[in-house]
């Protein structure tokens, strides 16, 4: 903690060797050497816990050094991504991060996920041709790509270079510093008086004058606050970690404790990035049937091995996975491609009877089923009103094959039913909003996903629907009542933004900067990092991509966001104790200098410097051991 503090105090060393003392005597070196000792200690106290801070933030992106088999030379084989140019010829399969910027060669389409970058909840499809860009994974398939950009170039690079380019004062250092500055007039108008009153009017000697003036200086300054602080937040940050949220920079607690803003991700932050089901919308529409056969039969057109993140979503709503192909047996199974954008198995029940169940994009089905106009006009409605709550949707289609040949067309295709997906909140993603509110801390959405999605998850979460596009950053896409708010008021009145990339995360952060708030940003992608950079308090949370890691302040070890509430907490009771020292130690500070000053001209008392700090020393030394029994019996209980 580099402030004016420590400068006073390296002043007053200075001063304390560098000013003769007069008739030959040595400089005053027990008051330069025990000056120095508070500075080394609490030099070292900073140092030693930033550093383990690293360390710890370090360990958790031990094993993201990813590599990627490259074709050189005519051969195929494994190399670091960081070594990659454009030109390679890299090899991208199932489960694969891409390495670099690339466009597909020749082959079959990739089911890409690009959450981590876009906030993107769904896989996309990339078709050869198409780019696909580093940091994303391969969720299906294998192709061969050319690399196109590499390092800062890449759109992961682009989100890095915004990272960098943040660099801001923290809201403790300043209190510091003025706190500082305040010291240093106080000292500073002292010893002028001092000066004008001892040397020309009552003619002190010259060595006294300057043991006074030593005085004024060791005395005029909290002389044990920056050691006191800096042992305060490294406690702070040892009780943070035991609850689950690893603090890389210590100052961070002092910052998450007058949050009043916190800006959170949706994908993987409020929500699980995993699709389901809501079960209470399934529309069915055929006669005999209801909604769990409809999910039956859905598991059944799905993998139950090598899934994608549909597949696995309708297995995964099932009591048991294994129901999916229980009391059947697989004959054929037509996987998802881009022209008949469906899935279908065929099988043979345990009466010997051959059936096929298929799943697919809606007007895929549709045709498939060769759908009357009633139906159809049905269909469409429920689509609809599926797409204005943000959610997607998913048909379902059964068959009779009673010619029990797999490449039989088989009889009459039936329309079953509709189903609704979307990426569902975290288990305890509102309660924890909940008590963010109750606190004093206001919580947006910022999301790269679709409006209407922004507005359905922020309604299941009881955050508000006052939900706007990216585009309202720039001034349009308003509501008419809207029209003449300026952008600023805008951001602060919004429960969220939705279609946002890392340029307009960054922009809402810093305009609510701006305007006097103190921001938090939850995140776990590469396209959070700039803005969890630029916040005042940027936290990874739990699975967080090693580039959010990296420019967030606090990583989060435990899953979902109510570790943030307990961090919020316990930071706030730590601050309080901090706050509550600070004013004690600065008063005390006042009437240490008044009073020696006012002893010293009005009775022309000379004190010893020595004697002056061995008495900072032993009352911080009582300070300090009152402020640590605080922390230990820190609770939540005392701030509430």
């Amino acid at each position: 903690m580099w402030n004016p503090l420590s400068w006073v105090m390296e002043m007053a060393a200075i001063m304390a060797i560098a000013l003769a003392n007069g008739g030959g005597k040595p400089p005053d070196w027990q008051d330069f050497v025990g000056i120095i000792v508070l500075l080394v200690i609490n030099s070292t106290i900073s140092f030693i816990e930033e550093n383990n801070a690293g360390n710890a933030a370090a360990a958790l992106m031990a094993n993201l050094a990813p590599k990627t088999k490259v074709l050189r030379d005519g051969r195929w084989g494994e190399q670091e991504a960081s070594i990659l140019v454009p030109g390679d010829i890299v090899s991208i399969k199932l489960g694969d991060i891409v390495p670099a910027d690339a466009r597909l060669l020749e082959g079959d389409p990739l089911k890409i996920d690009q959450s981590g970058l876009t906030g993107e909840s769904l896989p996309v499809t990339k078709n050869p041709g198409d780019e696909v860009f580093s940091g994303s994974t391969c969720k299906q398939g294998e192709i061969e790509a050319v690399v196109i950009a590499t390092g800062v170039h890449t759109f992961f690079g682009k989100a890095a270079h915004l990272v960098d380019s943040t660099n801001q004062v923290g809201h403790f250092q300043q209190v510091l510093t003025a706190i500082g500055n305040f010291c240093i007039v106080s000292i500073a108008v002292g010893i002028v008086i001092e000066i004008i009153v001892m040397f020309p009017i009552q003619r002190r000697k010259y060595r006294a004058g300057i043991e006074n003036l030593l005085v004024l200086l060791i005395g005029g300054i909290p002389i044990a606050m920056p050691t006191v602080l800096s042992v305060t937040m490294a406690i702070g940050s040892h009780k943070l970690s035991q609850q689950g949220a690893i603090t890389k920079r210590m100052t961070a607690i002092e910052e998450l404790a007058g949050m009043d803003v916190l800006c959170s991700d949706k994908t993987g932050t409020l929500t699980l990035n995993k699709l389901s089901v809501d079960k209470n919308l399934v529309e069915v529409f055929a006669k005999g049937v209801d909604k769990e056969h409809v999910l039956l039969l859905a598991a059944r057109a799905s993998r139950v091995e090598n899934q994608d993140a549909i597949d696995a979503c309708m297995v995964g709503m099932l009591a048991d996975p294994k129901e999916a192909r229980a009391g059947i047996r697989e004959v054929h199974f037509l996987p998802f491609n881009p022209t008949d954008k469906r899935t279908a198995l065929t099988y043979i029940d345990a009466e010997g009877n051959w059936h096929r169940a298929s799943k697919g994009a809606p007007e895929q089905i549709i045709t498939l089923c060769n759908c009357k106009e009633d139906v159809k006009r049905k269909v469409h409605s429920v689509i609809e009103k599926y797409a204005e709550r943000g959610l997607r949707s998913l048909a379902v289609a059964r068959q009779e094959v009673p010619e029990k040949s797999k490449d039989s067309p088989g009889g009459p295709w039936q329309f079953i039913g509709l189903l609704p997906l979307f990426d569902p909140p975290r288990h305890d993603s509102a309660e924890t909003i909940r008590k963010a509110l109750v606190l004093g801390v206001n919580v947006k959405m910022i999301t790269g996903d679709q409006l209407a999605i922004g507005k359905e998850t922020g309604r299941r979460l009881g955050m508000g629907t006052n939900m706007y596009p990216s585009s309202a950053l720039l001034g349009q896409s308003k509501d008419g009542s809207l029209e003449s708010l300026p952008v600023d008021e805008l951001i602060e009145k919004a429960d969220g933004f939705a279609g946002v990339f890392p340029e307009h995360k960054y922009e809402i952060v810093k305009r609510l900067q701006e305007k006097k708030h103190i921001v938090g940003m939850t995140g776990d992608g590469v396209n959070d990092a700039p803005a969890l950079k630029k916040a005042d308090i940027g936290i990874a949370v739990d699975d967080a991509t090693d580039a959010a890691r990296s420019a967030s302040d606090i990583v989060l070890t435990e899953p979902g966001l109510s570790v943030i509430i307990s961090a919020v907490l316990t930071s706030r009771c730590i601050f309080q104790r901090m706050k509550n020292y600070t004013i004690y130690a600065v008063s005390i500070t006042i009437r240490i200098v008044l009073g020696f000053m006012l002893i010293a001209l009005i009775w022309k008392f000379d004190f010893a410097p020595f004697m002056v700090l061995i008495i900072a020393i032993l009352n911080d030394g009582t300070l300090v051991t009152v402020v640590f029994f605080w922390l230990i019996h820190c609770t939540s209980k005392s701030v509430l």
